[in-house]
């Protein structure tokens, strides 16, 4: 994303038991991300960085792996 692109946030009212699925996902997926990091199966900020900047280009950067 261009680090001066204007945003906004939203927010919105969704059913308590979707918020409450919404909430059991992210914490698996939280666990699992930390599960990763003390693996050492990371990837180099400044690779994903530059693969963020290149997505607003005709033919961005492949997903760095």
């Amino acid at each position: 994303m261009n680090r001066n692109a204007k945003t906004r946030s939203v927010t919105a009212h969704i059913p308590v038991e979707l918020a409450e699925r919404v909430d059991e996902v992210d914490t698996r997926l939280t666990r699992e991300a930390l599960a990763d990091v003390d693996a050492g199966r990371v990837i180099d900020h400044q690779a994903v960085q530059a693969w963020a900047d290149s997505m607003s280009r005709a033919a961005p950067l492949p997903v760095p792996r």
